[in-house]
């Protein structure tokens, strides 16, 4: 995410000018479509080299999973989950993250914002079993507490059991909306930065994904 931080403030003016304000004309249209192309292109220049400085893994061979994890300590305030689970500081957690740049290659030929909301729903929840597996299957699965993720997208999270909670340092949370601009800047035809959606944090603890998700012998 830092290498999209560079490219936003380099061309940020001139993204902000072409493609955050409503088009009137077919040229404006064209142009700022054109922009997001190029802008996808670099992005998948990019991903790649942010994925290995990240210490991000792949949680199944197929790659059918939207999810790339890695192992954090909790940082946070301290939070009691919906099923009393707590989580507090240095608590061992799996940080999921959301494989935008391939969700943005699916989803960037649909106009619907629902449809979008809808496919992104679904492959989260596919992908959820695929998570158990990975956690049960970990070396360090005992000291795992349980899974956290950070989001604009928290619409509908309660269905898939998740807590949504948000963080309490203001300056974080405007840190992570900048760094969610990016794929806002993709997956929308309109985007205006005084209405982004607010940053959360995503819960669920392990024993209630295992839970929910295992897969029946």
């Amino acid at each position: 995410m830092f290498f999209m931080m560079v490219l936003l403030k380099k061309y940020g003016n001139y993204i902000l000018g072409r493609t955050f304000t409503k088009y009137k004309g077919v040229f404006d249209y064209k142009e700022g479509e054109e922009m997001k192309t190029c802008f996808l292109s670099i992005w998948r220049v990019v991903d790649p080299i942010y994925f290995f400085f990240s210490r991000l893994t792949l949680i199944d061979k197929d790659r059918k999973s939207v999810f790339r994890v890695r192992l954090t300590k909790y940082k946070g305030h301290h939070v009691v989950l919906s099923d009393g689970t707590h989580i507090r500081k240095n608590d061992v957690l799996v940080k999921i993250h959301l494989h935008n740049i391939k969700l943005v290659r699916e989803l960037y030929s649909i106009e619907s914002a629902v449809r979008k909301g809808l496919i992104i729903y679904q492959k989260v929840y596919q992908s959820m079993p695929i998570l158990v597996d990975y956690i049960n299957n970990h070396k360090k699965s005992e000291k795992i507490k349980g899974i956290v993720g950070i989001t604009m997208l928290d619409k509908g999270v309660e269905r898939l059991g998740f807590d949504v909670v948000t963080p309490v340092n203001p300056f974080y949370r405007c840190f992570k909306k900048i760094t969610h601009i990016p794929i806002f800047y993709l997956t929308s035809k309109q985007v205006s930065l005084r209405h982004l959606p607010n940053t959360s944090y995503l819960f669920i603890s392990k024993e209630k994904l295992q839970k929910t998700y295992q897969k029946k012998d």
